[in-house]
């Protein structure tokens, strides 16, 4: 497989729209305060039109064969990367940009086949960023956005709701993009919170007893907790403590009920 091939497998769509791209610039509402990172910026669609109102945009493009596109312009306030946005240390990017501290916002339509990667780099310096503004698969976006009771509330569900607060803007059809792709899209806005929602102290262990919590969707909570290896007289003290019904699925419990489960077991 040549460099350009397994570059195309990365599964980029290139959106085409115009009333589509202003909508997103108006999501991201750039000002000359903000610090723009861009992942997968293309042939510039967006990064151009950023360049004018941001302060700073840094455009992080894996593709060789894109880079003279975003470079033809030689626009003073934009910064390319030819870099694999999977290795990039956001940390030491964003830590020799002092005059944008508070003003990062981190934007992109993000390939299908790295959004979840992608998404979960982002969870690991969630504290470098004031807001982030993506264009998703539609179903990736939902899950993010989804509210307890929903079939889609998942561990991301949780883990990005209380750090941020998680607005699914509007849908893309997939005649917006070139080449089409074979699924709606959707943008999806994530503000920073002023503090979290919980606090968490041992975020790893949340993140693995939440996967374990929903891991066998269709089975109980219970069953899957037992999975966990917590003993079951400790799993049965919870349930009274927290009055939680015996036939619950994860879906069903809130946010603070997954906290207040995670610091009774792990904790104690």
């Amino acid at each position: 497989m040549t460099k350009r091939t397994k570059i195309k497998a990365l599964g980029q769509h290139f959106l085409k729209n115009q009333t589509i791209l202003k909508k997103i610039i108006r999501s991201i509402s750039p000002c000359k305060e903000d610090l723009i990172i861009e992942i997968g910026p293309g042939k510039g669609a967006l990064t151009f039109p950023l360049a004018e109102k941001a302060g700073k945009v840094i455009a992080i493009e894996i593709d060789p064969f894109l880079i003279p596109y975003l470079q033809r312009k030689n626009i003073p306030n934009l910064t390319i990367l030819e870099k694999d946005i999977l290795r990039v240390d956001f940390n030491k990017l964003v830590e020799k940009e002092e005059n944008f501290k508070g003003h990062v916002k981190l934007v992109g339509n993000l390939p299908y086949s790295l959004s979840s990667p992608l998404l979960f780099k982002v969870l690991q310096v969630k504290e470098l960023f004031s807001e982030c503004v993506f264009l998703l698969q539609k179903e990736v976006a939902e899950r993010i956005c989804s509210r307890s009771g929903s079939k889609k509330f998942a561990p991301l569900s949780i883990l990005f709701q209380i750090h941020f607060s998680a607005r699914k803007r509007f849908v893309v059809p997939p005649e917006c993009f070139t080449p089409p792709p074979k699924v709606n899209s959707a943008l999806v806005s994530l503000k920073k919170r002023d503090a979290p929602l919980y606090p968490i102290s041992k975020e790893e262990s949340f993140h693995n007893f939440l996967k374990g919590a929903f891991k066998h969707r269709r089975k109980i909570l219970r069953n899957n907790l037992e999975k966990l290896n917590l003993p079951i007289s400790l799993i049965d003290e919870a349930y009274n403590k927290f009055t939680l019904e015996k036939n619950l699925r994860a879906e069903q419990l809130s946010i603070s009920q997954f906290v207040e489960l995670f610091n009774f077991f792990y904790q104690a």
